[in-house]
């Protein structure tokens, strides 16, 4: 099949929608890893200002600032949570980075670079 589209010139072997809903699935990921960060990230400050409301001699000034700086923290953790999810942008971090283990091979939406070059390993591997 796949020596068949290499003839016809077809880039890939998934239709469009096919694609389409692979790339929402991905956005749909990358939305619910933001809200969850969002709800770590603000809990913590919620549940010490809640129990400062009712027993202030619990919350100490040290205690409100790491619940406080944790939580504002959350501008941080979201531009990392997309910049990952971006293949690109894995394929950069895996050349730079290569013992994070952030590899883009055999996942979907993988940059075309990488999958051009695992398709030609694995079709000189079957002539071989």
């Amino acid at each position: 099949m796949r020596e068949q589209a290499k003839k016809m010139g077809v880039k890939s072997l998934r239709s469009e929608e096919a694609q389409k809903t692979s790339a929402e699935c991905r956005l749909c990921k990358v939305a619910l890893m933001t809200v969850t960060l969002w709800f770590v990230a603000w809990t913590p400050y919620f549940v010490i200002n809640w129990g400062g409301m009712f027993n202030k001699p619990i919350v100490t000034p040290l205690f409100s600032i790491w619940g406080s700086v944790f939580a504002k923290a959350n501008a941080v953790y979201n531009p990392i949570v997309y910049a990952i999810s971006h293949p690109k942008y894995r394929a950069a971090l895996e050349k730079k980075l290569p013992c994070l283990a952030c590899s883009t091979e055999g996942r979907d939406g993988g940059s075309d670079a990488g999958s051009t070059a695992t398709a030609q390993t694995s079709e000189k591997a079957e002539s071989a």
